[in-house]
């Protein structure tokens, strides 16, 4: 799916999100990432779901944001608790989504200015 918006200014903008891979801004990355409003992280270590771990979600945790949206895929996966521990810990909000769904919300949420994160998963 092609995303559209209007303005979004320096903040970083999920441009698409579909066959395994994602747009941000004007790169094209066929792996999974986290991308903030002001950072893309490229070399994020779990190619799928069923790969991430507490660990992951622990570097996601030290970037001090107040919401991660985790991107699961082509499906909406719910990891066990224990992997979300890194982020429940830190009293940082997550909600899972699909890939897609994910890249949407992240663009709402910061254009809205808020301090967020999105951890897409591309499998």
């Amino acid at each position: 799916m092609k995303l559209h918006l209007h303005e979004f200014g320096e903040r970083n903008v999920i441009r698409r999100c579909e066959n395994g891979t994602i747009t941000i801004n004007e790169q094209t990355y066929s792996d999974s990432v986290v991308v903030t409003p002001g950072r893309v992280i490229d070399d994020w270590r779990p190619d799928s779901i069923e790969e991430l771990t507490a660990d992951d979600l622990g570097s996601v945790a030290q970037l001090g944001v107040e919401l991660v949206i985790l991107g699961t895929g082509a499906r909406q996966v719910f990891p066990p608790a224990h992997i979300l521990e890194p982020l429940i810990t830190a009293s940082i909000g997550i909600e899972i989504m699909d890939s897609g769904a994910a890249a949407r919300t992240y663009n709402i949420v910061a254009s809205e200015g808020r301090d967020v994160a999105a951890a897409i998963l591309l499998d």
